[in-house]
């Protein structure tokens, strides 16, 4: 459960950068210095996140898992 919290973290994050940013451009002031940090940090998280689920996947401490199709639900039943 904690990893899920902290992968749904790290995406609230990146989000709430990426509102940032939106806000300072669409602000009549001239602001490009806080708008070039938040989209930083957007893409800071955005990779880290994505660096932390490859090496996750890798080491197995996480698993993908996907939808049960139809014909895998036939077969359970």
């Amino acid at each position: 459960m904690l990893p899920k919290l902290f992968i749904i973290a790290m995406l609230a994050g990146a989000v709430g950068s990426l509102a940032s940013a939106a806000l300072a451009m669409l602000k009549p002031r001239d602001d490009r210095h806080r708008m070039a940090r938040a989209l930083t940090w957007r893409v800071g998280l955005s990779v880290a996140l994505f660096l932390i689920l490859l090496g996750g996947f890798a080491s197995g401490l996480l698993a993908p898992r996907a939808a049960p199709t139809a014909a895998a639900i036939g077969q359970i039943q």
